[in-house]
């Protein structure tokens, strides 16, 4: 008997240990989520419109410190618009892209430095040949912080005198984030030949690529 007892012992404690380990019973997942909970993500996400969504993307995509971008709609009443809806210019979605990405490698500062770089900031619903209030330069802040930033480097870059005429871009609260449709994402990587790629987004990029090389990805 005491040899029974002692084998159903070790078994017992076998269990245990694996419960333990992989998380079952109340006990072990309440360790589990501890785990998980102390290894959670510290990207940020900043949500910007700077005229057609598949530019700012491109470059974005460059970046060292940055883990994603996607294209989408931000802005408007309509919910899950379609590329047509938006372009219709009748939703009061702006095309914007949802870029995640490291703040220890890339601060928001620098993501807005870039951005104002990257496109005009003073023509109202205006990007080039793109008309209309889908092309807004616009930045929707996702907390207090963003904010402040995004007000400061506005309010400074008016004063300094690097355009003559005021900057316009909208600085709002971030609500909802539409994806755009499959065939936006990675616009450029997929469509080098494309004519708006060539004629608009290609020296956009060749551009920025070579006065930003010790900030790109290798």
């Amino acid at each position: 008997m005491r040899k029974v007892f002692k084998n159903r012992f070790v078994i017992i404690s076998l269990l245990a240990i694996s419960c333990f380990q992989y998380g079952w019973g109340n006990t072990g997942n309440q360790l589990t989520m501890k785990k998980q909970n102390t290894s959670k993500s510290h990207f940020e996400t900043a949500t910007l419109g700077g005229g057609c969504f598949w530019c700012v993307e491109a470059i974005y995509q460059d970046l060292k410190g940055v883990e994603k971008v996607e294209s989408g709609y931000s802005g408007g009443a309509v919910k899950n618009p379609t590329y047509q809806e938006v372009c219709s210019g009748l939703t009061g979605h702006a095309e914007v892209t949802n870029i995640t990405f490291d703040p220890d490698v890339l601060s928001f500062k620098e993501l807005l430095d870039i951005f104002w770089e990257i496109h005009d900031p003073t023509t109202l619903n205006l990007q080039g040949n793109d008309v209309g209030p889908q092309y807004r330069s616009v930045i929707f802040y996702h907390d207090k912080k963003q904010k402040s930033i995004a007000e400061t480097l506005k309010k400074e870059l008016d004063h300094s005198g690097v355009y003559k005429d005021p900057v316009v871009t909208e600085i709002v609260p971030f609500k909802v984030f539409y994806k755009a449709e499959n065939y936006h994402q990675d616009y450029f990587s997929n469509n080098p030949n494309q004519p708006y790629c060539q004629i608009v987004i290609s020296p956009k990029v060749k551009k920025f690529r070579k006065e930003h090389q010790g900030e790109l990805k290798k």
